[in-house]
């Protein structure tokens, strides 16, 4: 096909390898929130000292800096508390490197997409595969500093790549320049100062199997009691044994609760979070545990009932069910969300919506969902789209990765198998062939339900394209009708139906007798009439 990349071939997602579920601290004492409040700070303060030892070390870090850094974090804290913070501060680490490959992949998709306007004539009108030339000089002339502004920039981000040298912000960099717009962020500086102490803290300490209840350093029992093993410098604060300090609130997992109650009766490891809410004022534990990935079914079997096909879009999701054969079946849904508002909210809206969607598949009976592989790394530069503003603004509002992420943790715990298809031309496809066969008085087509007909038959295996229609003749019983959606292994697929014994509708057999006499015609013309004209002779008269 001349000019369409190659499709990637569809396949089942692998289910999650982990869980973590979240439950509120309730009735917490004031003493209990100002050693929660010293523990946090105390340990932060020292998760702070090891980052930036971490990052110092760059590319030369070994495992003996590394033990070293633990050792000196053991006599201000404890021995698991120091290892809590030196596994996560590598986590940081690698994260802030990750992150530092993909800006450098953007800043290169940047300066080879300008690189190659610039070298056009101004004016030059591009095709669907290369952008053209910039439509006037001035913005020309601007392009071409710009260019140079992001190759200072790759250059920089490069050497400190090469260097090993990392820029991470404890607390998230967003906070951090929020502090320069209280104003726009509707934020006094006391309530901006208590939101970055509370992003600073660090509660949160690895399980261990083995270990009583699974995690002796942040010990919640079956009763639901919490307890926390104080650093060092905060042992005279301790109400219980051992130098442990015990709650007042009693909690509970509502979800996934009888799993986590199994885990710690069979003193397995569970990772526990405790932080806090400084807008609600609440604060929350969060437990994690690893899971073995769920076996993948073969996709022959994940589509024995049909599939679901969904396009993923801003504000809703697009559904049609298929059956076996391709065709859909029924009326399409669409499970709307709203993006607008804190993270949390959208995070809410995307939980809500996906949970809508996997109760109607287990109403239909469909054990396969098939959405589309969508990746935007490389979609959201402004350099690629021009003045596109609004669709950057769609394709980076959209929640891609963690709606995949969602759907493939939920899918799971239901039983419903996740296909992921190549996302290329399914929008396209599915307007060109699905909207207008679709549409009719009573039912409006949108081209987001044709997209998710495509996507669904994309994970079939079949194609987007709909089988052209035979010519009039040849829908008549004298020639048959084709299957329209017959597989390639059908014998006959593209012949006529068998035919049937005995005489056929419409037909008469050639010695068959007349039983039914001649009719006069109806017309005037055609009358015939059985009198004789006569002309009479002229009335004589006296």
């Amino acid at each position: 096909m001349g000019g369409l990349r190659e499709l990637a071939a569809s396949f089942v997602a692998v289910g999650p390898s982990g869980v973590a579920v979240r439950t509120r601290l309730k009735q917490l004492t004031p003493a209990d929130e100002e050693v929660l409040a010293l523990v946090g700070a105390h340990l932060g303060s020292l998760a702070s000292r090891d980052l930036k030892a971490r990052c110092a070390d760059g590319l030369e870090h070994s495992t003996d800096r590394w033990a070293a850094r633990k050792k000196g974090l053991t006599a201000e804290s404890s021995s698991r508390w120091a290892g809590a913070i030196t596994k996560a501060t590598h986590d940081q680490w690698a994260l802030a490197r990750r992150g530092q490959a993909a800006h450098i992949q953007s800043l290169e998709a940047g300066v080879r997409t300008i690189a190659h306007r610039l070298s056009l004539p101004v004016g030059h009108k591009g095709t669907k595969q290369e952008p053209g030339g910039y439509r006037s000089a001035h913005e020309w002339f601007n392009k071409t500093r710009r260019l140079h502004v992001l190759e200072d920039r790759l250059e920089q981000v490069r050497a400190d790549r090469q260097a090993g040298v990392v820029r991470v912000v404890r607390g998230g960099k967003r906070l951090l320049g929020t502090r320069h717009n209280l104003d726009a962020a509707q934020l006094t500086e006391d309530q901006w100062r208590k939101r970055w102490e509370a992003g600073r803290w660090f509660l949160q300490a690895d399980g261990e199997s083995g270990r009583r209840f699974g995690n002796e350093t942040i010990r919640v029992t079956a009763h639901g009691e919490v307890s926390i093993k104080l650093p060092a410098p905060l042992k005279e604060l301790a109400n219980a044994k051992h130098g442990r300090y015990v709650l007042a609130a009693r909690v509970c997992f509502p979800h996934r609760g009888q799993e986590w109650a199994d885990r710690i009766e069979a003193n397995r490891a569970v990772a526990y979070r405790i932080h806090l809410d400084t807008g609600r004022g609440r604060w929350y534990l969060t437990a994690s545990w690893q899971i073995p990935p769920t076996k993948t079914i073969p996709l022959e079997a994940a589509l024995a009932d049909g599939v679901i096909g969904v396009d993923t879009n801003a504000d809703h999701l697009a559904v049609w069910r298929l059956d076996v054969h391709g065709n859909p079946t029924g009326r399409p849904r669409r499970f709307s969300y709203d993006l607008s508002g804190s993270a949390n909210h959208r995070d809410a809206q995307v939980r809500h919506a996906l949970s809508r969607l996997l109760n109607w598949a287990k109403t239909c009976g469909v054990k396969a969902i098939a959405v589309e592989d969508l990746d935007f790394a490389a979609e959201k530069t402004r350099e690629k789209h021009g003045r596109k503003c609004r669709f950057r603004q769609l394709i980076s509002g959209m929640p891609t990765g963690r709606l995949r992420a969602r759907l493939t943790s939920m899918a799971d715990a239901t039983g419903v198998a996740i296909i992921a298809v190549d996302p290329a031309y399914t929008s396209k496809w599915g307007t060109q062939h699905w909207q207008k066969p679709l549409t009719s008085r009573t039912r409006k087509t949108t081209r987001h339900d044709a997209a998710s007909i495509a996507i669904g038959r994309r994970a079939q295996g079949h194609p987007i394209r709909r089988r052209t229609t035979p010519p009039p003749h040849d829908r008549s019983d004298r020639a048959g009708h084709r299957t329209v959606q017959a597989g390639p292994e059908a014998p006959g697929r593209e012949g006529a139906r068998p035919r049937v014994a005995g005489p056929r509708t419409r037909s008469v057999p050639p010695d068959a007798a007349s039983t039914r006499a001649t009719r006069t015609p109806k017309t005037v013309r055609d009358v015939r009439s059985g009198q004789v004209w006569v002309q009479d002779s002229l009335l004589l008269t006296d």
